[in-house]
């Protein structure tokens, strides 16, 4: 039986659980997955390795009308999920409208790869309501094959999973088969800080924060970590802070916790908060972050 290989590419409008999903598939926690819109802000590859098969998915930020340069960047990294795929997974809801963000869709419609429309969430409504949704979805996206399906509740992922390994095309593995992500360790570090701001502050504050890691020191049995949460304002500073420091304490407990769990080892967390102004929209500030902006 010939090796087959290949990127499946997950693309949606944000907080339509395109994160859960991937997580599922691959089997490792590898996106952040809040119930918060803009939460992916990076495209993140996730390996599924079988003897058989390599499968590349990728997780993409949610499509948006972008406001500044971080949300540019963004709708770029879901608008190049449309060049590489070989198999095209567009996630929806059962709340979303079909005719949402027109511009994307057109792309989607001249894709010449299989794209699979996933309708989630479906357990929050009923089989009429679904089949309602099912036609709209094929008059939007009549070359797509449409499944519904429940993320939370893992109902039909995998049949999702047995049809990408049917179209899958032949081909040798692209990575190493005992590589799971094309991300470094820094990176995930990053982003579980990043996901417990997500969580426990409100309105604007998580979309104002950025995490760099200065230091990530391994042995065999502990990982030191230095990071700096950056932030737009001085008064949003305060806030991360919080009243004699207690709400950056409890952000860095909750995050060293699910650091010890994603590595296997014990995890000595220092974090610092400072200020760069409107970062979010400089190109410097963004490049120096690791968004590629070329």
């Amino acid at each position: 039986m010939a090796h087959k290989a290949g990127f499946v590419n997950i693309v949606g409008n944000p907080n339509v659980g395109k994160s859960t999903l991937m997580n599922l598939l691959v089997g490792e926690r590898i996106s952040i997955a809040t119930f918060k819109a803009q939460t992916t802000r990076h495209r993140i590859m996730g390996i599924l390795n079988t003897p058989e098969m390599q499968i590349c998915f990728s997780d993409t930020p949610g499509v948006l009308k972008p406001n500044y340069k971080l949300q540019e960047q963004m709708l770029h990294f879901s608008e190049s999920a449309l060049q590489d795929a070989d198999v095209l997974l567009y996630v929806t809801d059962m709340v979303e409208k079909a005719d949402k963000n027109t511009d994307f869709l057109q792309k989607v419609q001249k894709m010449k790869v299989p794209v699979l429309v996933l309708i989630n969430k479906i357990d929050l409504s009923n089989q009429q309501a679904l089949t309602q949704k099912v036609e709209e979805w094929h008059a939007v996206l009549p070359q797509a094959e449409i499944i519904p399906i429940s993320a939370l509740h893992q109902f039909n992922v995998d049949v999702v999973l047995r049809r990408i390994e049917a179209l899958l095309p032949e081909s040798p593995a692209y990575f190493e088969k005992d590589q799971w992500t094309d991300k470094p360790a820094r990176f995930f570090v990053t982003e579980i800080i990043r996901e417990k701001i997500l969580l426990y502050y409100d309105k604007e504050i998580p979309y104002s924060v950025e995490v760099a890691v200065e230091q990530f020191k391994e042995t065999e049995k502990l990982i030191r970590i230095n990071a700096v949460i950056y932030v737009e304002r001085d008064s949003q500073k305060g806030i991360i802070i919080g009243h004699q420091g207690v709400a950056l304490k409890k952000v860095s407990t909750e995050a060293r916790k699910s650091l010890e769990k994603f590595f296997g080892k014990s995890i000595y967390l220092q974090t610092y908060v400072k200020v760069d102004k409107d970062w979010r929209s400089s190109e410097a500030a963004m490049k120096n972050y690791g968004y590629d902006l070329d």
